[in-house]
């Protein structure tokens, strides 16, 4: 089966092919194709660059902002070109997508109808900066692959059994009832990474108690008890938690407040405020990327150190939430950009729980290893950093999806 991966973010896009036949294997598969375009260089631009499990490699930049027609000159290298991997378009079987908010309907990889792209669109409101690139990559395939099923899995569902202590606001009962609740993001890595911490420490899953750190330009957290997530740190949206690239993540109420009510501020600059000009970004004047606040720090910028400084006790100050809500803890895992990388921010959050017998090997956490237990051999609490595989987390549910399908139909 192959099953081709769209993972869309707001300036970016990912694609992967993967062929996946009898069984899903332990370790994820390197895929025969796969493309990322990025639109952050440069306004107006599209960098595409495409690799195949051959090696063969292109880039190229296109003046272009439309995420359809890009997707569609990504798609031709698949089988046009040095980069062709498949002879045709019609050897594809099945496209997942990755699509942010699923709302509280979808909680499953679902294929995709008329019915699931309405739902999409119209939860576009609380994920504004993904599903409608989303729902643009969905529409691309349709135009290009009419009839082949296309499937969705939802960043929120793997958070969709939090009790309801964890999802309910202490706000008016009647607004839950209208749908304002804790969604939860990031489900597709932190569940990915749940599961390869399991099968790296040789555990059963349903025993482990977890917390994911998923640290990118987007971060957030996730409790995770019986495989399950019990408590996260992103809510009704992807803006609430922890302090981000661009993103405050949890603030005063009171402030949004104060400041809609100066004459200068409307809702949309508030917006503008909180999720593009906040975070380390607002506080360093510099970036949202966590290696040129490093080299910012390196040369004496203060600001760019209390940046620093502010995500650190941030996400230290939510894994005490999160550990908490688990009432004890397994292992800590990282992942994401920072959080594989950042030898720094994983020494000082470690430092921190020293307290529960957090220990790591300072050496091995020095060269970042992937897929690795850092731990020092007595911790009792077991760190890892995991490569977070969301495309093929996507592959995986597509692949069990359609073979469900096929047996439901007496197919196989």
């Amino acid at each position: 089966m192959k099953i081709l991966v769209l993972n869309a973010g707001s300036s970016t896009q990912k694609s992967c092919l993967y062929e996946l036949n009898d069984a899903v294997p332990d370790s994820p598969l390197s895929p025969l194709w796969k493309a990322t375009v990025d639109w952050s260089h440069h306004q107006e631009f599209a960098k595409i660059k495409v690799e195949t499990a051959s090696g063969e490699q292109l880039e190229e930049e296109l003046q272009t902002n439309s995420r359809p027609d890009v997707i569609a000159y990504m798609l031709d290298t698949l089988w046009q070109g040095k980069t062709q991997v498949i002879a045709n378009i019609d050897e594809i079987n099945v496209v997942g997508h990755r699509v942010v908010h699923g709302g509280e309907k979808y909680r499953d990889a679902t294929i995709i109808t008329p019915e699931v792209k309405e739902a999409i669109k119209n939860l576009c409101v609380l994920a504004p900066a993904h599903n409608p690139a989303n729902l643009q990559g969905i529409e691309a395939i349709e135009k290009l692959l009419p009839i082949i099923p296309q499937v969705a899995v939802f960043d929120t569902a793997f958070h969709s059994q939090l009790p309801l202590a964890a999802a309910v606001y202490p706000i008016p009962y009647y607004l839950f009832e209208q749908g304002i609740r804790r969604y939860g993001f990031h489900g597709i890595s932190h569940e990915y990474c749940a599961k390869k911490t399991a099968q790296l420490l040789n555990r059963d899953l349903a025993s482990l108690r977890l917390i994911t750190c998923h640290l990118g330009n987007g971060c957030s957290l996730a409790a995770i008890r019986n495989g399950h997530s019990i408590d996260t740190t992103m809510g009704f949206t992807p803006l609430e938690g922890l302090m981000m690239g661009t993103r405050s993540g949890s603030v005063d109420p009171g402030i949004l407040i104060h400041l809609l009510r100066q004459q200068e501020i409307n809702v949309n600059k508030l917006d503008e405020i909180l999720n593009r000009e906040s975070g380390l970004k607002g506080i360093s004047g510099l970036s949202g990327d966590m290696r040129e606040i490093m080299i910012a720090i390196e040369k004496g910028n203060l600001r760019a150190k209390l940046a620093f400084d502010i995500f650190v006790h941030s996400l230290c100050r939510n894994i005490g939430a999160m550990l908490a809500s688990l009432g004890g803890l397994d292992a800590l895992i990282f992942t994401g950009g920072i959080g594989e990388n950042s030898q720094d921010v994983r020494a000082l959050v470690c430092e921190a729980f020293e307290f529960i017998n957090v220990k790591i090997d300072r050496d091995k956490n020095a060269k970042s290893p992937v897929d690795c237990d850092i731990s020092l051999a007595n911790a009792k609490v077991r760190v890892l950093i995991v490569h977070t595989e969301e495309d093929w987390q996507i592959a995986t549910e597509c692949w069990k999806l359609m073979r469900v399908m096929k047996s439901e139909f007496g197919q196989a």
